[in-house]
């Protein structure tokens, strides 16, 4: 079981304004230092056309911890795959073999991926995408030079002396039939935002059906995202749900999973054209609780415009709601919290533990 934070370079939420610089050096090293303490795997490193470059950031937080793990978001199309390959496998040498991982973002928004000079339609984005791993894994495993001619990229006598020591994993990210079909051919992990178990549970069976269709035999790995609210008591949960609810709907939806100037406006961007938003969206609509506690007003409140359903209780409720999770075959669970360092540090303090431990006592491995 693996579990994944969600780095930002500057303080702030969808219910606690950005505070400091976009990139606040100090803010986002204490930032990954506390995901590190808590007992976090990895950390996603986000992207977007207005934020921090991330491969700059991963390279200068490896440099500054022990042993996190940085998930990179990357989208394909703005630099070759040939130059990618050789980026992250620079980066996997530099960080120490294993702690880096490629996040594959094909392009929820077209709008944003416009503001790039990408002006391909969201079906041309995941043939592209389909292509540019075919290439950047062939480099990584090539020990002889080779050519490639596709439909987007025309390369020849490619050969490289960096190389990753071992594998580098690929995550994916998307709900949409061809996110599935991309997705399940090149996936290590295929990523997803928190639905309830039924429709989670339908979204595992496309994509390991479009891994089948692919030719795989070895199925990729699950993850889902959600946004954990705690408390001592259940009350005490549920009370400081409804507060955080409260404030975003204060701040205006609060701008999703994102803290720069255009935050709203990029929200409301996805929203229409991301079908992972309209998906939670609809699900909001279908009613406010689901399942054990999975609680959806906050999709609702914030546009959907990332990760944004939560999960309420005592850390032995969400626990439960986590493993219920792992039990249909999800692997890997990427959490974050309205209150920054606050709830990193009871994840790391009262949920993580008690998920891994509940697991390696309960769970049946998924084959």
């Amino acid at each position: 079981m693996e579990f994944i934070g969600q780095l930002s370079t500057r303080y702030g939420s969808e219910i606690h304004p950005p505070s400091g610089p976009l990139l606040d050096v100090g803010f986002v090293r204490r930032f990954a230092a506390a995901h590190e303490e808590a007992g976090f795997d990895r950390v996603l490193v986000g992207h977007s056309a207005s934020s921090p470059d991330g491969m700059q950031v991963a390279a200068a937080l490896a440099a500054s911890t022990d042993r996190l793990g940085f998930l990179v978001a990357h989208r394909p199309g703005f630099v070759a795959p040939t130059l990618a390959a050789r980026a992250f496998a620079t980066l996997d040498a530099f960080a120490g073999s294993g702690r880096v991982a490629l996040h594959t973002i094909s392009g929820g928004s077209d709008a944003d991926q416009a503001r790039d000079g990408d002006h391909l339609d969201k079906e041309g984005r995941y043939r592209r995408t389909d292509e540019y791993l075919d290439v950047v894994r062939r480099i990584w495993a090539a020990t002889e030079p080779f050519d490639h001619h596709g439909e987007f990229y025309d390369v020849v006598d490619v050969q490289t002396d960096v190389r990753p020591a071992q594998p580098i994993p690929v995550f994916f990210g998307g709900s949409s039939a061809s996110a599935y079909r991309v997705g399940g051919k090149h996936a290590d992990v295929f990523a997803l935002w928190g639905e309830p178990l039924a429709q989670t549970a339908e979204q595992i069976a496309s994509v390991h059906a479009a891994a089948r269709a692919a030719g795989r035999t070895e199925m990729p790995g699950i993850s889902v995202s959600f946004r954990p609210i705690l408390g001592a008591t259940e009350e005490q949960a549920w009370d400081r749900a409804h507060d955080v609810l409260d404030r975003i709907v204060a701040a205006g939806g609060g701008g999703g999973s994102f803290t720069g100037r255009s935050a709203n406006r990029q929200a409301h961007e996805t929203t229409r054209t991301n079908v992972g938003s309209q998906r939670l969206m609809a699900v909001a609509e279908q009613g406010e609780l689901h399942d054990r506690c999975l609680w959806t007003p906050t999709a609702a409140a914030s546009g959907a415009a990332g990760n944004s359903t939560a999960l309420v209780g005592t850390p032995e409720t969400v626990a439960a709601a986590l493993l219920d999770y792992a039990a249909i075959g999800v692997t890997t669970f990427l959490l974050r919290g309205y209150d920054p360092f606050d709830d990193v540090a009871a994840y790391g303090r009262d949920l993580l533990p008690l998920v891994r431990s509940e697991a390696d006592r309960t769970l049946t491995p998924v084959v």
